[in-house]
């Protein structure tokens, strides 16, 4: 069991949002549902390996970017896949940020990033800064060529 899980407060759209998540993730299920009158109260779900719990508790609530779920993926078309996913009838943002449908945000971020970023030459690490910080979905190939020095991105 893990030990710690997420637990994402919705107005009255929790099952959308969970059928909408188990959807973009191939490793997802829903592992339980609870529901009051005929409609979801609660939930838990699972994704690539983490559970979260979902709640119809009202319109008390609302998701801020105080609170992300970053996703670290291995390939511009896992990025791609994802982003453009999550983003459907969402907000994109700065720097492989964006925020869902229901409100939830998202960091959809290649592996690769974190390397170049700490890379132990600080030029690398800066160029790779800068193309990234111009950016809304990651370009795996525009940080490519920042690391290389063969585009100021």
């Amino acid at each position: 069991m893990q030990k710690i899980t997420p637990f994402l407060w919705f107005d009255d759209n929790a099952e959308e949002a969970v059928d909408f998540y188990v959807s973009i993730f191939k490793d997802s299920k829903i592992l339980s549902a609870q529901r009051s009158g005929g409609k979801l109260f609660t939930a838990t779900f699972q994704v690539e390996g983490q559970q979260f719990m979902v709640l119809n508790g009202g319109p008390e609530y609302k998701f801020t970017e105080a609170i992300s779920l970053f996703v670290s993926c291995e390939t511009q078309e896992e990025v791609d896949a994802l982003w453009d996913r999550l983003v459907e009838g969402g907000t994109p943002s700065r720097c492989g940020w964006l925020k869902d449908r229901f409100g939830v945000s998202w960091q959809i971020i290649p592996t690769t990033l974190g390397r170049f970023m700490g890379d132990k030459d600080p030029v690398k690490a800066h160029r790779v800064m800068h193309a990234m910080l111009k950016m809304d979905k990651i370009d795996l190939g525009a940080l490519q060529a920042a690391y290389e020095g063969s585009s100021e991105g």
